[in-house]
């Protein structure tokens, strides 16, 4: 099975200042966010992609570039806009600090599929499109390069967080107990009989292990298994 690496865009003008950006064009990476974005690209750097799938978003696509422009070949890159930012409607825009006032506010806290923004989508429209696009993608990765290729999709922290529970197996409802930071990696595979969450949420560590690892069998190893290929020195594998 194919692995791909879930990667969301680094801190944002908008996320420095408590707004919900939404799909507001021309938000771009701050100068934190534009560090963060490279130092996850080196970390991917040590994994030969074959392809790089971005949300038509700036945020996102600065991210891509970054991760492109380490990456020693050059993968496909790509735009999909069935893993842009959730259409939050008339949120959109507006500070956190006054949406946290909102009765809608308790509800995409506790009750996030009972969700529709308004003026905007529902959270499970939202994952819906997204979880179908990554599966979507990641099946044609790896039928066209095997079971052993990397891929990164780049995109947002609810996008990721939605793909993440269906992985787990989570209900949408349990979606917010899942951390997903700026410019962090998660890594997922999706084998015969159910995905495998690798790591969430990984803002450092060694990625160089997927490059060398061998093509999972698809089986749950019983009892743990040996864990991934010893890294170099210094080093280790990704941790959630």
């Amino acid at each position: 099975m194919a692995t791909v690496l879930l990667v969301r865009h680094g801190r944002t003008t908008a996320n420095a200042t408590g707004v919900l950006a939404g799909r507001t064009a021309g938000v771009r990476l701050d100068a934190v966010g534009r560090g963060q974005a490279e130092r996850t690209a080196v970390r991917i750097a040590a994994v030969p992609v074959v392809a790089v799938v971005s949300s038509p978003l700036e945020r996102c696509r600065q991210t891509a570039r970054a991760i492109l422009d380490r990456q020693p070949h050059a993968p496909v890159s790509t735009i999909e806009r069935a893993i842009t930012e959730a259409d939050y409607g008339d949120w959109q825009g507006r500070k956190l600090a006054d949406l946290a006032k909102e009765p809608l506010w308790r509800t995409v806290q506790a009750n996030p599929s009972a969700v529709v923004f308004p003026g905007g989508e529902s959270m499970q429209t939202m994952q819906s499109r997204a979880v179908a696009a990554v599966r979507r993608i990641d099946a044609e990765v790896e039928a066209e390069h095997g079971p052993g290729a990397v891929w990164v999709a780049v995109s947002h922290g609810d996008i990721i967080k939605s793909v993440l529970a269906d992985a787990f197996g989570m209900h949408l409802d349990l979606f917010q107990r899942i951390g997903v930071g700026p410019a962090s990696v998660s890594v997922v595979r999706y084998g015969e009989h159910r995905p495998e969450v690798v790591a969430t949420n990984t803002e450092s560590g060694d990625l160089s292990w997927l490059a060398s690892a061998a093509a999972p069998s698809g089986d749950a190893a019983v009892g743990g298994g040996a864990g991934h290929p010893e890294a170099p020195s210094g080093t280790g594998p990704a941790r959630p």
